[in-house]
């Protein structure tokens, strides 16, 4: 069997009306925006380092490490994929290539929840610097506000052009990164002489269980990098375009976690407050390194930082959905496409409709933005880690199937396996406080109800 790349067409029903992509539009940094944007780099050093530092303390930038590390291996096991066949449906098509058509339903329907809720963490992050901001404006709003503005915005950036949206993450990415990089270069020169760290480098406190959990967190920060492959039917040569911008997305974000989590610590060293207790912990290195003039442009840039992650989750679910509808697994409703546009609408549009209605009824029950923040974080790294253990299981099963497994293959995929049993495990214990204690519940109840619901739907489904 020739083992020459090629495009396998999906096991998919006659199209229906109007069900087309924009194709061969996208290039290689506009895909690579959407899995950066996914990733939300610069919403880490602002509301998840502190998290970090909770957990592993001065062992943080190891924790990162291992986490890419893990990461880095489901991406390889991804990209067995990605360089043979591009679609739409991401990883739940990847997941027919290698279970077939029943075997992925669990995988399309975790990857619709896990989509959903990177989307209303980013509303959520938007939302603590938008009140933020527009309180020093003087201008008091109400939470709900963030959420129906981020929600918006991203929703008319993916549904009137492809491009324009992943331009737009292009844009929005490129300025946080840049303002927060110029933060971290000024926390260098303010201790030159003194960079070597001897508590973080002697990873001073550490153990292996302290260490665990700072690797859960690590994961956490590094979910999203594989939504560029939402954008297959779109993309300028997708089998290289596609598998460079995976990994080109694990390696950027990688080493920025690294970098920024070692800089924040050093940097607030013998600070009144420690890194873990702080909300705006770049703010206070601002200050520390005298130049509180960075602060606005900082949390404009976090603004912008949580715009993007939202609209790249709507571009990434919504396509997820599309296929899905094409399949005839959800309605096929779903699978149509804007005549003018290219962009699959009503699917955005349901997923924005969600945002707006979970977003909303969760601050309307009293939970703050920032607590929501971390509750959706949470929620959507249940998803998350189904569908990238089931990709890396399934990477070696659709090799040997094609006749081009190698035993380099069996140890990246047992890898990947192995290494993802420690957010998996870290996720449920310890126990977390309420109501995260409750989550995995939510999660198990979601996933007999989706799966139960799909195959009856497949059953009944003549082309899926």
């Amino acid at each position: 069997m020739s083992s020459t790349p090629i495009i396998e067409a999906p096991r998919i029903s006659p199209p229906t009306p109007v069900s087309e992509l924009r194709a061969d539009c996208l290039n290689f940094w506009e895909v690579l925006a959407q899995s950066i944007a996914m990733i939300g780099p610069t919403i880490t050093p602002v509301l998840i380092i502190p998290i970090m530092y909770a957990q592993a303390g001065d062992a943080g930038w190891l924790a990162y490490v291992f986490g890419a590390i893990t990461i880095g291996a489901v991406a390889l096991n991804l990209n067995v994929f990605a360089r043979r066949s591009a679609s739409a449906g991401s990883l739940y098509v990847f997941a027919q290539r290698a279970y077939g058509g029943s075997g992925s339903l669990l995988v399309g329907w975790c990857l619709l929840w896990a989509y959903v809720f990177v989307a209303i963490a980013g509303t959520m992050a938007f939302t603590v610097f938008f009140v933020g901001l527009t309180g020093a404006a003087r201008i008091p709003l109400p939470p709900a506000a963030g959420v129906l503005v981020c929600t918006a915005i991203a929703w008319f950036l993916s549904y009137r052009d492809v491009r324009v949206s992943t331009i737009a993450l292009l844009v929005l990415e490129a300025i946080s990164l840049t303002l927060i990089s110029s933060l971290i270069v000024l926390i260098f020169v303010h201790h030159a002489g003194s960079w070597i760290d001897p508590n973080q480098l002697g990873l001073r406190g550490a153990t292996p269980s302290s260490l665990a959990l700072g690797v859960v967190v690590a994961i956490f920060s590094l979910i999203g990098f594989e939504s560029a492959n939402s954008l297959g039917e779109e993309a300028r040569a997708p089998l290289t375009t596609i598998p460079r911008a995976v990994i080109a997305s694990v390696v950027i974000a990688s080493v920025f976690f690294v970098v920024t989590m070692y800089a924040e610590v050093l940097g607030l060293r013998g600070a009144a407050t420690t890194l873990d207790k702080l909300t705006t912990p770049l703010d206070n290195l601002s200050d520390s390194v005298g130049a509180p003039f960075m602060k606005i442009p900082i949390d404009i840039g976090a603004v912008l930082c949580s715009l993007s992650i939202t609209t790249a989750a709507l571009n990434g679910s919504a396509r997820a959905l599309l296929m899905m509808g094409r399949n005839h697994l959800l309605p096929e409703v779903f699978a149509r496409t804007h005549p003018t546009h290219e962009t699959p609408h009503i699917a955005l549009g349901t997923i924005a409709g969600i945002l707006i209605l979970v977003g909303g009824a969760a601050l309307l029950l009293g939970r703050a933005p920032s607590d929501l923040f971390s509750d959706t974080s949470t929620l959507c790294a249940f998803g998350f880690v189904i569908v990238y253990g089931a990709i890396a299981l399934g990477a070696s099963l659709y090799l040997r199937r094609r006749g081009e497994l190698t035993p380099t293959n069996v140890v990246v995929s047992a890898v990947a396996v192995v290494l993802l049993i420690v957010p998996a495990v870290g996720s449920v214990y310890p126990v977390p406080p309420p109501p995260g204690n409750w989550y995995p519940y939510v999660f198990a109840l979601y996933v007999a109800c989706g799966v139960a619901l799909l195959w009856r739907r497949r059953l009944a489904a003549p082309y899926s």
